[in-house]
């Protein structure tokens, strides 16, 4: 697996694969796990299926981010993702913003 990244300073962007099911995140959960940057926004804006595994492995980069003393950050504007993410509790957890560059410079 090979998603979509940009840099900005500190920061790491990546663009989520549009499929995050089972099979797919625990894939992109160990490509993430393999980033050197504590420092993520996650853009979700072209996911177009997410289950509950892709949802778990979001919660546990964030916690494996964290304990490096990092963060992982939400970008989605997408409307379907974004109600996704208010549904299931995890805009509680997970920082969301409503674009990548909002959520980039939330780490300054």
């Amino acid at each position: 697996m090979n998603p979509t990244t940009e840099i900005f300073g500190d920061c790491m962007v990546v663009h989520a694969p549009q499929d995050l099911g089972r099979e797919q995140a625990d894939r992109f959960e160990n490509w993430l796990r393999t980033v050197e940057r504590v420092q993520m926004v996650l853009d979700i804006d072209n996911v177009e299926q997410i289950d509950s595994a892709g949802l778990t492995a979001l919660v546990n980069v964030q916690e494996q981010l964290r304990a490096l003393g990092g963060d992982l950050k939400i970008s989605v504007a997408s409307a379907v993702n974004r109600k996704i993410m208010e549904i299931t509790r995890l805009d509680q957890q997970l920082e969301v913003f409503d674009s990548v560059i909002d959520a980039v410079k939330s780490f300054r």
